[in-house]
C-alpha cells in the first residue's frame, strides 16, 4: 500500500491531505498531490475576499457582474443559492458586511474537488481535511488488520479542545463542522445582521461537501430552528450534530 500525506497553508488555515492506493505509485500519487496543492492555490486567488484581484473582491466592489466571472465562481454562486432556500435563508452570503462572501461554501465545494480529483489519479482512501471540511473516499486500509475501515472523524468540545464528544464514521461522503473553534465568534446571522447565536456548535454529515459546509453556518444562526430543513427531500440521508448554546446538551437528527 503507497501512502502519502501533505499538510499545506491556503485560504487561511491548513489543509491537510492523506492518500493510499495498492494501485499506483508513489510517484503518481505525488503527482496527483501537487495538483491538488495547485487547484487549492488558484481557489484563493478566485474566492479570497482578501485579495484584491481575485474574482469575489471584484465582485463585492461592483468591479465585474457575475455574468464576467469563470464558470467555477458562477458555479459556487447557484450553489449559494440553493443553499440559501434550503435553509430558509439562515446561509446567505450576499448578507454580509462588504458584500458577497462565499467562504461558508467554498471549503466544502473545493474539499470535494481535491477529492474527486485524486480518486481520478488512482487513489482509493482519500482524506481532505480543510479545518473542519471533509470530504472522504474510500474509507482507510487498517495495516495492522489488513481490512478497509470507515475514517473516525470526531468532533470537539468548543470549550475544551482536547476533549472529543462526538466521533462519526464515514466510507464516502463529507463532513462539515463550524463553530468558534479557530477564528471565535465570526459567522453573522443574515435576519438581524448582529453575531449569529443559534449554536456552538454544528455538525453535518452528508453526500456533497458544499451543502454540508453551508448548513453546517446556517445551523449556527438558526439552532434548533434548523431542525425542519431536514424533512425537505433534498437534504434527505444528511444528519445534524448540533451543540446547544444555551443548555449543556446537544441535539441531532
Amino acid at each position: 500500500m503507497n501512502h502519502l500525506r501533505s499538510q499545506f497553508p491556503v485560504w487561511g488555515t491548513i489543509v491537510d491531505v492523506d492518500i493510499a492506493s495498492n494501485t499506483v505509485s508513489t510517484q503518481i500519487l505525488q503527482t496527483a498531490m501537487h495538483t491538488v496543492q495547485e487547484f487549492c492555490r488558484r481557489v484563493d486567488q478566485d474566492f479570497s475576499t482578501y485579495i484584491d484581484s481575485s474574482w469575489v473582491t471584484r465582485l463585492r466592489k461592483g468591479l465585474v457582474e457575475i455574468s464576467d466571472c469563470p464558470t467555477s465562481v458562477q458555479e459556487v454562486w447557484e450553489l449559494c443559492v440553493q443553499a440559501k432556500y434550503l435553509s430558509d435563508d439562515a446561509f446567505d452570503p450576499w448578507k454580509v458586511e462588504g458584500g458577497f462572501d462565499p467562504s461558508g461554501i467554498v471549503k466544502g465545494w473545493a474539499a470535494d474537488i481535491c477529492a474527486d480529483l485524486l480518486v481520478g489519479a488512482g487513489a482509493e482512501h482519500v482524506q481532505v481535511n480543510a479545518a473542519g471540511d471533509l470530504a472522504l473516499r474510500g474509507g482507510y486500509f487498517d495495516s495492522a488488520d489488513g481490512v478497509i475501515k470507515p475514517w473516525k472523524i470526531g468532533v470537539v468540545n468548543p470549550d475544551k479542545k482536547d476533549e472529543v464528544l462526538q466521533i462519526f464514521e464515514i466510507v464516502d461522503g463529507a463532513i462539515a463542522t463550524s463553530g468558534t473553534y479557530e477564528r471565535g465568534a465570526h459567522i453573522t446571522d443574515p435576519y438581524t445582521g448582529m453575531i449569529a447565536i443559534g449554536a456552538k456548535s454544528a455538525t453535518i454529515v452528508g453526500r456533497q461537501g458544499w451543502l454540508c459546509d453551508a448548513l453546517a453556518t446556517a445551523v449556527m444562526v438558526a439552532g434548533k430552528d434548523a431542525a425542519r430543513w431536514f424533512a425537505q427531500p433534498e437534504l434527505n440521508g444528511y444528519q445534524v450534530w448540533v451543540i446547544d448554546r444555551y443548555e449543556n446538551s446537544a441535539w441531532t437528527i
